[in-house]
């Protein structure tokens, strides 16, 4: 009988997996404590205004160092060094960068991107058309999204502002697709969970208003996809 409810646990753990989110580190990456689990997300801003490639390296030798089993990265407004030359993106070589794209990784369909409507910020799209063909891209069987900036109206909000640094557009392309979980950051002063009937929404910005690193890494368990 133990041996039997020992195998119903490990089946049980095997059909779960353990995230980890983060976003907008601002190049204060190894100052952070980050609990284990199987997929380590970042959803971008992992510089301040990259200019050079030094910052992009120590961060990917950071990523590196990590334990956790598969890794994906989306840039932020601030990667410029990463914009300006596609060849670039090679220098993470240690996670999975993901720049409108989509990739499968233990059994769940992630699609990431770095876009916001930040007229000269890097990846910045300011046109709303663009951005709605942009998001147009994204499938419909997607499990997990990742971007920068935060859909409108969803933990896109300082507190005491009225502000919203959220994309309507991709608000629009979120309903349509109501992934199972979308994790951004970007709107530092909102960071936190947001559930819904659909979608698990995750503003994992950990840069604070005050200049530093305020809020911990967001865990969270999800059954893979059957």
């Amino acid at each position: 009988m133990t041996n039997q409810k020992h195998r119903h646990s490990e089946a049980v753990q095997a059909s779960f997996l353990t995230i980890v989110a983060i976003s907008d580190t601002h190049e204060l990456h190894r100052e952070i404590n980050l609990p284990p689990g199987d997929l380590l997300i970042h959803a971008g801003d992992f510089t301040m205004f990259s200019k050079s490639a030094a910052a992009i390296l120590d961060f990917n030798e950071w990523l590196g160092e990590l334990p956790h089993r598969v890794k994906l990265v989306v840039p932020g407004n601030h990667e410029f060094f990463l914009e300006a030359d596609p060849s670039r993106r090679r220098l993470i070589s240690n996670a999975t960068m993901l720049i409108n794209e989509g990739i499968e990784v233990m059994g769940l369909k992630v699609w990431g991107s770095p876009t916001t409507q930040l007229y000269g910020g890097a990846f910045g799209l300011s046109h709303p058309l663009d951005r709605t063909k942009l998001y147009a891209k994204i499938p419909d069987n997607v499990d997990i999204l990742i971007t920068h900036g935060p859909p409108y109206g969803i933990l896109d909000q300082a507190p005491g502002t009225e502000h919203h640094a959220g994309c309507q557009q991709l608000l629009d392309a979120v309903l349509r697709v109501r992934p199972r979980l979308h994790v951004f950051g970007h709107a530092h002063g909102a960071y936190g969970i947001f559930d819904t009937l659909d979608t698990l929404f995750i503003n994992a910005a950990q840069f604070g208003l005050d200049g530093d690193l305020e809020h911990p890494p967001i865990s969270l368990r999800i059954a893979r996809s059957s």
